[in-house]
């Protein structure tokens, strides 16, 4: 039998909390004290952040549902973050079926076992919540796209993307000199990346790539400022871009 999906479970958990106004929610608020919160985070960044919206995990993916919206009002509605935990493992495990070439498209089991329950309890602990992450979550996973620029070099620019699988490539700047470019992307994550230049005549697409593969393309430059960006739908959006200046 499939799983419901995620609207209607969140409207069946919202029920029961009406249903029980005045006793105790649902469940309590408490997350799993077992889990480990930094793998948590460090995988959520790896597997889900190219899809979602999560604030203090600074994911801004726009293809699969925001996170801190779905789970707000529920939140405010009574019952308590154990019950999100419990949704978050089960979509992780069980999402809704749709067809693979569909925007809304989530493979079932990205991660497992006690991993998919440190990621849903790092969803379940943050979602939702104002401010940012502190102490060790704040450095369990290096800014998106915060390197320092890049310069081309005898004519070839590398420009990997984010090893953690977030939505940006190593940096936002990158320069070069006019003439024949080659522009190298290695993606090293499990989400699909691609490099895509456009600017003053220029419009070249790399081959979308994972695990280990490199998207190129070959272009000539001349002086001005150019867009290198990711095609797959959604990335550009989330924020994987940036600007190659020429000079």
């Amino acid at each position: 039998m499939t799983p419901p999906p995620l609207r209607t479970r969140l409207l069946g958990v919202a029920a029961c909390a009406v249903l029980a106004a005045g006793l105790s929610a649902c469940e309590n608020d408490n997350v799993d004290p077992n889990a480990d919160l930094i793998a948590g985070k460090k995988a959520f960044a790896q597997k889900c952040a190219a899809c979602h919206v999560l604030a203090r995990a600074e994911a801004k993916g726009v293809q699969g549902p925001n996170l801190d919206e779905a789970f707000r009002q529920s939140l405010k509605d009574g019952f308590g973050r154990d019950t999100i935990h419990g949704v978050v493992e089960d979509q992780i495990l069980y999402p809704a079926r749709v067809p693979q070439d569909s925007p809304a498209y989530m493979p079932a089991k990205l991660v497992t076992g006690k991993l998919a329950k440190d990621v849903a309890s790092y969803v379940a602990s943050v979602v939702a919540r104002p401010g940012k992450d502190a102490g060790k979550l704040a450095t369990a996973v290096q800014a998106a796209g915060g390197g320092k620029p890049v310069a081309a070099k005898d004519g070839k620019l590398a420009l990997p993307a984010d090893p953690n699988g977030q939505l940006a490539y190593i940096t936002k700047e990158a320069t070069a000199e006019p003439g024949a470019l080659q522009i190298d992307s290695e993606n090293a994550a499990s989400i699909p990346h691609d490099i895509a230049l456009e600017g003053n005549g220029v419009n070249a697409k790399g081959e979308t790539v994972q695990d280990g593969g490199t998207s190129s393309i070959k272009v000539d430059v001349k002086a001005g400022e150019y867009a290198f960006y990711c095609t797959v739908a959604g990335h550009r959006e989330g924020g994987m871009e940036g600007t190659l200046t020429v000079k």
